[in-house]
């Protein structure tokens, strides 16, 4: 046998036993694509990639071959990946509203592989998630110049689902009009509260009237059905090319920072150690018993814990007039025996305590 044989040979066996690690590393892709159908997850992790990336290259001893192992690894990443995503392609994710919504562009974003579930509200799309219809319900949490959005957090609150997930979505108001539109036909301009309230200054500037809908993409539906040029909507510029409508102008928020949190609820919280990842972040609420004090108390314990409170808000209870409930976006993870402490104090001061869940920040 020549030395080449003999190369081959070893390749071969090489390749052997690569080929069986390789099965064996897609078996336990698998079960992570099954756990983050489960908890509402993202299939790509770039954190997780960096750090196995940095961690398994140093294993290799020569630095030439090194820089090739590198490419390696991204290229099996990127098949685990694509796996993963081909698992995940059955996933179904609720949202409020219709195609082209913001909710909807979210989810997209959230969940690029997945069915896309649409419901009239809020509501709906979170019962849809509860009794097992979708896996994953897509809503908003935040705007960052109107505010929380009550509705979805009394819904959290009284509900069963868990939240995994926040991505954050910059929000660009357009005006939308029927083609061949001038702005100067424009009297009625029409879209979801919030997005009126946040283009209020270019509405006032214009002296339009307002009318209220579900959400913006219902909004550019309508004055696509309109049969006049005189209702406008504000809605994002994928409504224009769904509902075949001009813009007439765009960026007209009063804010230039306008982004919306998304969050991604389901069935089982992600329960996972504090991985060290920025963006890593918890939710609880909580009543406080009606006592003096008991607020301050339940704060200072958080304190205490060394948790940084990120935001702290209120909303009134329905069924008991004039008593609230708070909720804590919290920095870091609380999954942790110091975090467990902390709910355990916490429970001498509140009457309910919930954690909503713990979950990373994408960026828009």
């Amino acid at each position: 046998m020549t030395k080449l044989d003999d190369s081959r040979k070893r390749i071969n066996e090489i390749d052997k036993q690569m080929a069986s690690l390789f099965e064996e590393r897609l078996s336990v892709a698998k079960d992570i694509a099954e756990y983050k159908i489960q908890h509402g997850l993202p299939v790509l992790d770039k954190q997780r990639e960096k750090e196995l990336i940095e961690k398994n290259s140093s294993y290799i001893t020569d630095q030439t071959i090194r820089e090739y192992y590198i490419n390696y690894l991204n290229n099996t990443l990127d098949i685990s990946k694509k796996y993963q995503s081909r698992l995940m392609q059955g996933i179904k994710v609720a949202y409020s509203g219709v195609k082209g919504a913001f909710a909807h562009i979210a989810a997209k974003k959230m969940f690029p592989n997945a069915t896309y579930v649409s419901f009239g509200d809020f509501s709906k799309a979170f019962n849809a998630t509860v009794d097992g219809t979708c896996d994953v319900c897509v809503l908003p949490l935040e705007n960052s110049y109107a505010g929380d959005v009550g509705l979805v957090m009394d819904l959290v609150f009284s509900g069963s689902l868990y939240l995994n997930q926040v991505y954050e979505l910059e929000v660009i108001h357009n005006l939308l009009a029927k083609k061949g539109t001038n702005l100067k036909d424009i009297k009625t301009v029409i879209s979801h509260p919030q997005a009126l309230s946040q283009c209020n200054d270019y509405i006032s500037q214009n002296n339009f009237k307002t009318m209220e809908a579900q959400n913006t993409a219902i909004a550019a539906k309508l004055v696509s059905e309109a049969k006049e040029n005189s209702l406008a909507a504000i809605a994002s510029s994928e409504n224009a090319k769904l509902y075949n409508l001009e813009i007439l102008q765009t960026k007209i928020n009063t804010s230039n920072n306008n982004t919306t949190k998304f969050g991604a609820f389901s069935r089982c919280p992600n329960k996972t150690k504090p991985s060290g990842k920025t963006g890593e972040n918890s939710m609880i609420m909580f009543t406080v018993k009606n006592e003096a004090g008991a607020l301050a108390q339940t704060l200072n314990i958080i304190g205490c814990h060394k948790f940084n409170m990120k935001s702290l808000h209120s909303r009134p209870m329905k069924e008991l007039m004039w008593q609230y409930y708070f909720y804590i976006e919290l920095e870091g993870n609380i999954n942790t025996e110091n975090g467990e402490k902390m709910l355990e104090d916490m429970l001498a001061y509140c009457d309910k305590l919930k954690v909503v869940g713990t979950y990373l920040s994408n960026n828009k």
